[in-house]
């Protein structure tokens, strides 16, 4: 007699992938979307802020693309200042 669920593959001891960043890609594409300027400068102060506090405790070396903190910071800044033109010429 064959032991009960013997047609069943054993169940695996690693969980499998969980695409949870693409669904948070999805959400902030979304609020891109519908919120425009007005996300990227809310999502650039956020960064910038993150990134400041994380320079003061140490970080020098980011995993962004960019390295170097400063250099993300400076980038960071710019997406804040693009989002503020964008905004006043979305208003006027």
């Amino acid at each position: 007699m064959a032991p009960p669920h013997a047609d069943q593959p054993a169940p695996s001891t690693t969980a499998p992938y969980d695409p949870l960043r693409l669904c948070v890609f999805a959400t902030i594409a979304l609020l891109g979307w519908v919120l425009g300027p007005v996300a990227l400068l809310g999502f650039a102060v956020l960064a910038i802020v993150g990134y400041a506090r994380a320079r003061r405790d140490g970080l020098l070396r980011s995993r962004c693309k960019l390295g170097d903190t400063r250099l993300v910071l400076a980038y960071l800044a710019l997406l804040a200042v693009a989002a503020c033109v964008g905004i006043y010429l979305w208003i006027v």
